[in-house]
């Protein structure tokens, strides 16, 4: 049996309760804790991830802030702010852990797309950080002048859609991440996708298991980590599960 590989989980969330939920087009997710996630992902070799701001969470950082320090210095946040926040506030939640501004096209609950490039500009000269989109790739076609000119960014889910992934091989190539993540997401195979993205730019993209796959087709499996095994050779794979997370992100145990 090929023993277990290391992983980096690119994308995960956690929904503790007693803390702030906004419902989002009429949806409240149920609790998914730091314990279940720990639980969860028992069997694998876990060394860190970026727990991610959804939707219902809004701008609420307390959640966010608990869940850094109770998964450990392997861990990283990625957010979701107003652009009325201030420099200090930016700074601190630098220090507690947080890497990157999430954009949320599909859902809500983030900051207006119009303030997408000078937020975009301002938190990573501050603090570094990148910026994550959750888009469906298809709509990005009116964006790339601005999104390609961004100092760092990252897409979800494989951009969702297969027509959009024409668009997402030209901002890979540009040196945009991808997140290899929401496998029972998207329309089109998988395999074939992630061939194409490495093609594009073996430095692009980044395992997630997008757990707990809130309002998925199809939560999560195991097998979606064994087919990046199934699919790359090992260097290709140690990348996508987890080199290429680590120098985008550059967790505090790294430090």
């Amino acid at each position: 049996m090929p023993p277990t590989p290391t992983l980096f989980d690119a994308h995960l969330h956690i929904i503790e309760p007693g803390f702030p939920l906004t419902e989002n087009n009429g949806f409240l997710p149920q609790p998914f804790t730091c314990h279940d996630y720990i639980t969860r992902m028992a069997a694998s070799h876990v060394v860190g991830g970026a727990v991610v701001s959804g939707s219902f969470q809004g701008f609420d950082q307390s959640y966010l802030l608990h869940a850094l320090k109770r998964l450990g210095r392997g861990y990283v946040g990625v957010t979701q702010v107003p652009a009325s926040i201030a420099d200090d506030d930016i700074v601190e939640l630098h220090a507690a852990g947080v890497r990157a501004v999430r954009f949320n096209l599909k859902r809500g609950g983030s900051e207006d797309i119009t303030h997408l490039d000078s937020l975009s500009r301002r938190v990573f000269e501050l603090a570094g950080w990148h910026t994550e989109l959750y888009v469906d790739a298809h709509d990005l076609v009116d964006m790339l002048p601005t999104i390609g000119k961004l100092p760092a960014i990252s897409i979800d889910h494989l951009g969702l859609s297969s027509d959009g992934l024409p668009h997402l091989l030209r901002l890979a190539e540009q040196g945009a991440k991808v997140k290899a993540t929401g496998f029972g997401r998207v329309d089109f195979d998988v395999a074939s996708a992630l061939r194409q993205l490495y093609a594009a730019n073996p430095e692009c993209l980044m395992f997630g298991t997008d757990l707990p796959s809130t309002r998925a087709p199809r939560a999560y499996q195991d097998d979606d980590l064994n087919l990046i095994m199934e699919t790359f050779d090992e260097t290709a794979a140690n990348k996508i599960l987890v080199a290429n997370a680590l120098a985008l992100y550059r967790p505090a145990s790294l430090t």
